[in-house]
């Protein structure tokens, strides 16, 4: 290192400069490392030369006129030069590419008269790669006969100097450098000069190799590097982060190129949580009251609001007495407190439902997450240790916790029951503080429970000026119904402006002066002694216009007319088949032997011999004396022009007091579908499906519903779905179907995958089978046969 160093001060202000460069681009330049300069040496090199009479050492000056060792020669008169020039040994530490830096003069031949045969102006450079110094007593002829050195280069002369200039002693000087490698054989090498008939001098050899600096960068360290074997070569060195700092992309690495030069830099390094950088090479810690809550590039922040930190490098400020954070709060929101109790609560009781309303609390912690909890407590005595939690029956509207207003509805209490209820307030450091919430409380008492709420209406008729309804009693009465109250208004009117209240001691009613064609919304409602309920949901019923009602009443007058020309039919029938039944019964024993001689014939049915709709054809079979069962075909509803007397021949119409609507099972095409239970008269109740048509439809599909119901109503076989009857007189238009407990068999099977035993599953596919057969027979054609549209029942029968 200190031949470096008077290496670096002979080099002048030049090299300063280029350092100093260096320093400023961050330090990316090549170091240099010296291993050999003949220009710090202060006595004889010693190198080896052969011939004798060849190279010769010599004291000279340089251009400073600093004293130097050098080597000459000049046999130019001679021909057939061959003069050698050995170095001594030198270490190459781990270097795997040498440069060599040569500094020397050379005489122009044409200045020398005589020699243009014998005189050169080159001279070559060789290695020898070895693990010791070359032994001098080998050295013979021989062995420079048969030199085993590696050649780096021929060498020429940039200038050369004159007779003329030696006599001014202008000296010439050339500086080249040359490199070689890889170094992989020995531990160092020696230098040859190989002259073959030049007058020149060596002023200076120098010999290093170089290495990538030592280098901070992206807040990492990466140590001195050396280059590469070759001049393309990159070197890849793994760097570790500087005190204080972390890894943010990993590995770390640089690549040093084959000019000592860093470069393609991958990973960094930043400072941690509680440091911030500075001058980009150092992490500092942050100084007490500021804090760094993560690792990066920023820097340090002032403790916010109520808050502190009493350490350095501290990635949170701790709140202060009081103050809170909480956890969904980041490090640079403000410490804040719990609310305070709210106010002004007020209370409306109404039998056994209390509206609660109150004010928010004054002071709210400086947070906007403000909730509020109901506790509700049902207490015997005046005394709060009396009281216990309320039922689980008990409903708070919107809810018990977490609410986000200043209102509650709370139903379902006990009727004349003292209660008591909590209203706390909640924010988002409530569960931070040792200290239980802040509440408001208010004791309130309640009265009778009145009625719940009417579930349904149905429409039992309708004209163009009034229509009928009933209702099914309040599933709670609590108590005896003293009468109902009906409420109802045109549709078109605003908000349910100008309404009409009537009061009825039954459950039905007959709303008259209405007017024709109008929808009109409906509601209902029960009182007891402890007065009225809840209104029941809106909903709407429709009259009829004065040509829907004329049309309607003809149909009934023709209607009467048939049922009595039907009658007189069926009288006259029976009596005529009375008077055959006799008469047959006197002949039967003359025609007896005939009728076993009466076999099946095949009959051909035109469609032009029906008139209107087609009827369900039997035909009857005679066989050996039996009578065999009819067989009944599938009549498309489609081909009466008047859906609904297909409904009244395929279908029967239910009392809609006798269905009893439970919940919400699922939607369909034209409305919702309920579970619920029919009872019909002087009949075991059973669980039905009830399939509604939704209000607003159209006439397309009021048409297709009931032709659904046409549809199911001509079936009859243990596999195919049960229609019990429809409701086609009152509103909502219902399809009343035997009840399937276990839904539909694709989502069924999905759910007891597994379960069932193979004898079990061919079982229901038998049943699936005898379903389809029997629609075959019938001439239908079901077109959409898949798991998802059959049902199967809690006795897993399909």
């Amino acid at each position: 290192m200190a031949a470096d160093r008077r290496g670096a001060a002979l080099a002048g202000p030049t090299t300063w400069v280029a350092l100093l460069l260096c320093v400023k681009m961050t330090a990316v330049c090549a170091v240099e490392e010296t291993v050999m300069d003949t220009r710090t040496a202060t006595a004889e090199l010693g190198w080896i030369s052969f011939p004798a009479n060849g190279w010769e050492e010599v004291s000279g000056y340089d251009e400073n006129l600093n004293t130097i060792r050098t080597y000459q020669v000049c046999n130019v008169f001679e021909p057939s030069q061959n003069n050698w020039l050995l170095t001594t040994y030198v270490d190459r530490r781990a270097a795997q590419r040498i440069y060599v830096e040569i500094r020397f003069t050379v005489r122009d031949c044409a200045s020398i008269p005589s020699v243009l045969g014998s005189c050169k102006e080159t001279f070559n450079l060789y290695y020898l790669e070895t693990d010791r110094t070359v032994s001098e007593s080998i050295k013979g002829v021989e062995y420079w006969a048969n030199a085993p050195f590696l050649k780096v280069d021929t060498i020429a002369a940039d200038e050369s100097f004159s007779q003329v200039d030696f006599g001014g002693r202008l000296m010439k000087v050339n500086t080249e450098v040359r490199s070689f490698g890889p170094l992989s054989k020995g531990r160092g090498f020696h230098l040859a000069f190989q002259d073959l008939g030049a007058c020149m001098s060596l002023l200076a050899v120098r010999v290093f190799y170089k290495k990538c600096p030592s280098i901070v960068q992206n807040f990492a360290f990466f140590p001195e590097t050396l280059t590469g074997a070759e001049s393309t070569s990159l070197v890849i060195a793994r760097g570790s982060c500087i005190p204080n700092a972390e890894e943010v992309d990993v590995p770390i690495k640089l690549y040093c190129n084959g000019d000592g030069e860093w470069m393609v830099p991958i990973g960094s390094c930043s400072c941690k949580a509680g440091f911030e950088p500075d001058n980009g090479n150092v992490c500092r810690a942050c100084p007490q009251g500021t804090f760094k809550s993560s690792q990066g590039a920023g820097l340090c922040q002032q403790c916010p609001l109520n808050s502190r930190s009493t350490i350095e490098a501290a990635t949170l400020c701790g709140c202060r007495n009081g103050y809170y954070r909480g956890d969904m709060d980041k490090p640079e929101d403000m410490c804040t407190s719990v609310p305070s109790a709210p106010r002004n609560v007020v209370s409306v009781v109404n039998q056994t439902s209390v509206l609660l309303e109150w004010n928010p609390p004054r002071d709210t912690g400086h947070r906007e997450d403000l909730t509020y909890n109901i506790v509700c407590r049902r207490c015997h005595s005046s005394e709060r240790r009396a009281c216990q939690p309320c039922d689980d029956s008990v409903t708070f509207t919107p809810g018990k916790e977490v609410l986000k207003g200043t209102r509650v509805e709370i139903s379902k209490l006990r009727a004349h029951m003292s209660y008591t209820f909590d209203i706390q307030t909640v924010n988002g450091v409530s569960n931070k503080s040792p200290y239980p919430a802040q509440q408001l409380s208010i004791n309130i008492t309640t009265n009778q429970a009145a009625p719940s709420v009417v579930p349904i209406l149905h429409q039992v008729s309708s004209t163009s000026r009034s229509f009928s309804l009933s209702w099914p009693p309040p599933e709670q009465p609590n108590g005896i119904i003293l009468d109902y109250e009906i409420r109802y208004y045109d549709k078109s009117q605003p908000s349910g402006l100008n309404s009409s209240v009537v009061q009825t001691d039954s459950p039905n009613v007959v709303l008259e002066g209405l007017r024709p064609g109008t929808g009109y919304m409906v509601q209902v409602r029960a009182r007891t002694v402890a007065g009225y309920g809840a209104y029941s949901k809106e909903m709407l019923f429709q009259t009829l216009t004065d040509d829907e009602y004329k049309s309607e009443l003809g149909q009934q007058l023709s209607l009467i007319a048939g049922s009595l020309v039907g009658g007189v039919c069926i009288v006259s029938l029976v009596a005529i088949a009375i008077i055959c039944t006799r008469r047959r019964q006197l002949k039967e024993s003359v025609f007896g032997d005939k009728l076993q001689q009466y076999n099946t014939g095949e009959v051909t049915l035109r469609p032009d011999m029906f008139s209107g709709p087609t009827p369900t054809v039997t035909f009857p079979t005679l066989s050996e004396g039996r009578s065999s069962p009819g067989v009944k075909i599938y009549i498309d509803p489609f081909t009466y022009e008047d859906p609904n007397e297909a409904v009244r021949e395929f279908a029967k119409e239910i009392d809609p007091s006798c269905v009893k609507i439970e919940e919400v099972i699922g939607s369909g095409e034209f409305g919702e579908v309920y579970k619920g239970r029919l009872k019909p008269v002087g009949k075991k109740e059973i669980p039905v499906a009830i399939k509604t048509l939704k209000v607003g439809y159209s006439e397309r599909q009021r048409r297709d519903f009931l032709a659904e119901a046409s549809i199911m109503g001509q079936f009859d076989q243990p596999n195919i779905i049960r229609l019990e009857g429809v409701v086609t007189k009152s509103r909502p238009t219902m399809i009343i179907t035997e009840f399937m407990e276990n839904g539909a068999l694709d989502s069924f099977l999905r759910l007891n995958d597994g379960q069932f035993p193979v004898i079990q599953l061919v079982g229901m596919l038998r049943g699936i089978a005898s379903g389809i057969r029997y629609l075959a027979e019938m001439s239908y054609v079901h077109r959409d046969l898949a798991a998802r549209n059959i049902l199967v029942n809690s006795n897993l029968v399909c």
